[in-house]
């Protein structure tokens, strides 16, 4: 885990070196100035100024050095702490790119959006914590102890022996709270899935009027994080009268040792100065103390999101592209040899099974079938979005996992049943099918899309800038979108989820007319509800419970008198009702 995130300091290094070096030097100094401070205090007789003058200028310098010091160690410790977190940002969202749907679905996107903003900052603070408090402190401490016996061993020893038993209690604090802070992220996983989960689907929620019972399951999560977060303060908050205590009793035993020491050997066994400087070298060894508390509480806090991040970047994508994969897709056709498929291993039932089909290159196919009966599942298969679990998918006479996935993607386009639109112009969003496209290609699409017509109403046209989401504009508007930016790739197949439910027929028809001349050797795959979607295509499958329930083309269903007979009739009557 270390070594993963340490990987990402990269070209930070220098900044995380610089930091214990600057870091050294003013513990150095602080250490020297309470040393210098008794020479200055027994070295006033009141009647020469030399020794003030001297020492005094001495400690000016040393303080102006040691805050200097300072100033730059907490600059280079921000600059690789920040670096670090940019990094690790970077390295995740690159890293996520690369992932499978399955992996996605393994670690939910409101944890990977826990772990790319709460968790790496926690690991930020922790870093720079570490490279300048964790170095500073066992310094200070080596220093201070130190510097104390060689002033008087027998008074050093007061502060040798309060370090055990504050160094015991810190460490028993640090044990009870590491689990709590292990049991909030993943509550705070929770709590980020309630908030995601209802921005997104904010319409349906003002739509059903569920605002009340959003607000009470987000504030249940909030809660929960809410109580472990307190009760981990609570018990942190034992840290300082502890630590109060210990300095105070170290000051009092010092003060009391140390002036009867004074008095009884007459100032030759220890001065006034050098009381001075053990009561300031003890204050210095037990704020260390303190403040090693404080990077242990940091450090367990940020221990378990670095496991967290450490996992994400760790974790190899279940879809990988093969050694030297095959890069260049000969057509359009599609065979499905006795393909099987489950989401999970531990899941006993198949999501597909059985499924033998065989695609001609540029031939349209039309699929039919009741929510949950596969079909979207079907064609994710061939763009290799999942791994078929049993059997094999070919396309143009090669098995999928023989592509480099980037050639494979490429050549299929996708207009998904949920359309997604990104912030951004219209001809922006165009582009995605392809970057260089020409104006005159992006207006070309678009009217065979039979989007041009509502883009030319807009102000800007083209230029006119689409909401996150796609929120400015109507379902069919985005759907044509959609299509239009699908067709600029000029795929080798073409596959259209439902992505014409919003538009009405004579446009779905208009869009199914134009795709067949604009793109005639191109395979195109179009799941629908309607009948009046697929009825024109070379071949109609009708899904079922995972598997192909009925095959042919619109006149051989109809003769069947099936599935497909039933939706035709109960759609057409349905149609002469209205």
């Amino acid at each position: 885990m270390i070594r993963t995130i340490l990987k990402c300091v990269r070209q930070y290094k220098r900044a995380s070196l610089e930091t214990p070096a600057f870091v050294t030097m003013e513990v150095i100094l602080e250490c020297l100035i309470p040393l210098t401070m008794a020479r200055l205090i027994d070295g006033m007789n009141g009647t020469n100024m030399s020794p003030i003058l001297k020492y005094g200028s001495i400690l000016i310098v040393m303080a102006l050095c040691s805050l200097a010091f300072g100033a730059l160690s907490a600059r280079s410790a921000a600059t690789a702490a920040c670096g670090l977190a940019k990094n690790l940002r970077q390295d995740m969202f690159f890293k996520i790119q690369d992932f499978a749907f399955a992996d996605i679905d393994k670690f939910s996107s409101s944890s990977l959006v826990t772990r790319m903003t709460t968790d790496v900052t926690n690991v930020q603070n922790a870093y720079q914590m570490i490279i300048r408090v964790a170095v500073r402190t066992p310094l200070m401490l080596i220093f201070s102890v130190t510097m104390s016996m060689l002033i008087n061993p027998e008074m050093a020893c007061i502060f040798l022996a309060i370090i055990p038993f504050l160094g015991a209690a810190l460490i028993g604090i640090c044990l009870i709270v590491f689990p709590i802070f292990k049991r909030i992220f993943k509550k705070y996983d929770a709590m980020n899935n309630s908030v995601q989960e209802n921005v997104a689907g904010i319409r349906v929620v003002k739509s059903f009027v569920r605002e009340d019972f959003e607000m009470k399951k987000f504030s249940k999560a909030s809660g929960d994080v809410c109580r472990d977060f307190t009760g981990a303060e609570r018990i942190l908050a034992l840290n300082n009268p502890i630590m109060m205590f210990c300095i105070y009793l170290s000051m009092l035993l010092v003060s009391w040792f140390g002036a009867r020491l004074i008095i009884s050997s007459g100032g030759s066994s220890l001065s006034t100065g050098e009381l001075s400087s053990l009561i300031s070298y003890g204050v210095q060894i037990l704020t260390s103390m303190m403040m090693l508390s404080m990077v242990f509480v940091m450090t367990s806090m940020a221990a378990e999101s670095a496991a967290r991040i450490s996992e994400v970047l760790s974790h190899e994508s279940s879809l990988t592209s093969p050694e030297n994969g095959v890069t260049e897709v000969a057509d359009g056709s599609i065979e499905f040899d006795h393909v099987s498929f489950r989401y999970s291993s531990k899941n006993p039932k198949y999501a597909l099974a059985g499924i033998n089909l065989s695609i001609p290159s540029g031939s349209t196919i039309g699929i039919m079938g009741g929510t949950g009966s596969s079909k979207t599942t079907l064609i994710q298969l061939i763009s290799r979005l999942y791994d078929v679990s049993e059997g094999s998918v070919r396309v143009g006479g090669l098995d999928v996992r023989e592509y480099d996935l980037e050639s494979l993607r490429n050549a299929v386009a996708v207009v998904l049943q949920k359309n997604v639109l990104f912030a951004g112009t219209i001809r922006e969003n165009l582009r995605w099918g392809n970057k260089d496209a020409s104006d005159e290609e992006l207006v070309h699409v678009c009217r065979l899309a039979q989007a041009d017509e509502f883009i030319s109403q807009f102000p800007q046209k083209y230029d006119t800038r689409i909401e996150q989401g796609g929120t400015n504009v109507s379902g069919g508007q985005k759907q044509r979108l959609c299509i239009a930016r699908a067709l600029l790739k000029k795929p080798k197949i073409l596959i259209l989820d439902d992505s014409t439910s919003a538009v009405d027929t004579k446009t779905d028809s208009l869009i199914r007319q134009a795709l067949k001349d604009y793109l005639p050797d191109t395979t195109k795959i179009i799941i629908a509800q309607r009948v009046s979607s697929v009825q024109d295509a070379d071949q109609i499958l009708v899904m079922d419970g995972g598997r192909i329930a009925e095959q042919g083309t619109h006149q051989e269903l109809m003769e069947r008198n099936g599935i497909y007979r039933e939706v035709y009739d109960s759609q057409t009557k349905s149609k002469e009702v209205e």
